[in-house]
């Protein structure tokens, strides 16, 4: 068995009776909406894989709910939940300048169940907004591509998804319809949950590669998603997403895609169609199973719309070249393939949710409009290291993202034309390391560092030279409801 450790910084955080810091025995369901096959998945993440897992009401007392609403909503099927997620992040070295951030999000939830609202057997509503405030450390501060924080976003209140989901044939199939995100489900690693820098959710080659960053925080596409649960862990999944949540992708000038749709409810249907779509074999998972849980997942996406080809403009020449139009040459669609693989490596004796955990995720798009061709993230999280902290997690990742061919080919194409030295975009990597530390069951607070190896993959800096690695330093608070 692996000793527990009692660090300096854990001494003083068991504010609850003991009574109260008694194990919680974990939810059947994982990240993703999957088998929970993690045992150091977090108690709270930012991820929108990664859904609600306890409430910080009953350490509130009588104020928690003091009109006792909750329980007869939830009676009637009617159930809603807010989680305040709260950033302090600063990059004292490298990147586009040193600078500090404070952003925050409130995320609100509501569930309805239609079987006991209105006696239609096995559909439920979902709807998710989002009311976000600050200022992005990875836009105005550091210059990186994989985003520093999951919430970084333009400040807004926006709908998120609305969707009804319908299951069938004894639970096996779910049919959802509405407006969806796929990084709810999709491309999920249930160990990187636990990970503050955006990539560890939605990977940095889907949201670079695709349209308005694809349908993922903090924009949601409509969608209908088809999920097929035979037994014996194995699960089938596809999704048809419209392939543009804001529009941007069109000839000519590409707007920021937040703006163009600044609430979410664009609810855009005429755009070339994005599918993706995965299998996954989970293992271990039935009740007294001798073995470690895991999971291994298959998936890839199509996306069949046009896009401009990062070098060449339309009548054939490098959009390097001063007589070139501007107008990128139109490049049909862009597919990938992706794996995962999600371990529990070591389970403490006697506990289903402590231990430590293992995910690594590869991703290959070759498509000639690929921003990013090769990508790959891995990591280690152990949930109960230190003594007397059960809740807790410690997690350390590494995440690496290739730039595609055709782009470092049009940064050759731009030095010979205009003659001057400057550096080339290549790949761009980060390597994070965070604590979350469980105040009251539903409420933690997560040191976080994260060095980022060359900011943009490689961009040049206001002097001309390759833009200087950056540390990142900070706080997150999180708080369920």
């Amino acid at each position: 068995m692996v000793p527990k450790l009692t660090p300096w910084f854990a001494l003083g955080l068991s504010v609850l009776p003991a009574a109260a810091q008694q194990h919680v025995p974990s939810v059947l369901e994982g990240a993703g909406a999957d088998p929970r096959i993690s045992v150091s998945q977090p108690e709270t993440t930012s991820q929108a894989s990664g859904g609600y897992v306890r409430s910080v009401e009953p350490s509130l007392g009588p104020l928690g709910d003091p009109l006792a609403i909750r329980p007869a909503l939830k009676a009637r099927g009617i159930e809603y939940s807010l989680t305040y997620i709260v950033d302090v992040l600063g990059n004292p070295v490298g990147g586009l300048r040193r600078g500090a951030i404070v952003e925050d999000r409130l995320n609100l939830r509501l569930n309805l169940d239609l079987d006991r609202l209105a006696g239609w057997q096995g559909a439920t509503v979902h709807a998710n907004a989002y009311f976000i405030h600050g200022t992005g450390l990875s836009r105005y501060y550091v210059g990186n591509l994989l985003t520093t924080s999951v919430i970084e976003a333009l400040p807004s209140s926006r709908l998120y998804v609305l969707w009804l989901d319908q299951s069938l044939m004894d639970g096996k199939l779910g049919i959802r319809i509405g407006q969806q995100a796929a990084d709810t489900e999709f491309f999920v690693s249930q160990t990187a949950t636990l990970f503050v820098n955006s990539t560890f959710g939605w990977p940095a080659i889907t949201g670079l590669d695709l349209p308005s960053g694809g349908p993922a925080y903090p924009l949601a596409a409509p969608a209908i998603r088809a999920k097929y649960v035979p037994g014996n862990g194995f699960s089938l999944q596809v999704g048809l997403y419209d392939g543009d949540p804001a529009g941007a992708n069109r000839p000519g000038d590409d707007p920021e895609a937040q703006r163009l749709d600044r609430t979410g409810t664009n609810f855009r249907l005429r755009d070339p169609a994005l599918v993706i779509a995965e299998a996954t074999y989970a293992y271990n998972i039935a009740p007294g199973s001798k073995g470690l849980p895991g999971d291994i997942t298959l998936g890839g996406w199509q996306h069949f719309g046009r896009f401009d080809s990062l070098r060449f403009d339309i009548t054939g020449v490098p959009r390097a070249d001063p007589n070139a139009t501007g107008i990128g040459r139109p490049v049909r669609g862009n597919a990938g393939l992706y794996a995962i693989y999600d371990q529990t490596l070591y389970r403490e004796s006697g506990k289903d949710d402590e231990g430590l955990g293992f995910f690594v995720r590869a991703a290959w798009s070759p498509t000639r409009s690929s921003l990013i061709d090769a990508y790959v993230d891995t990591g280690l999280a152990y949930k109960g290291l230190f003594d007397g902290r059960d809740d807790d997690t410690a997690g350390l990742s590494f995440a690496y993202a290739r730039i595609g061919d055709d782009a470092q080919r049009a940064d050759r194409d731009t030095i010979l034309y205009t003659g001057l030295p400057m550096p080339r975009r290549r790949a761009e990597a980060v390597i994070e390391a965070t604590y979350q530390a469980v105040v009251v069951p539903g409420f933690t607070v997560q040191p976080d560092a994260q060095y980022v190896i060359r900011p943009g993959a490689g961009i040049a800096g206001p002097d001309g030279r390759r833009l200087r690695n950056a540390a990142v330093l900070g706080l997150r608070a999180t708080v369920q409801y």
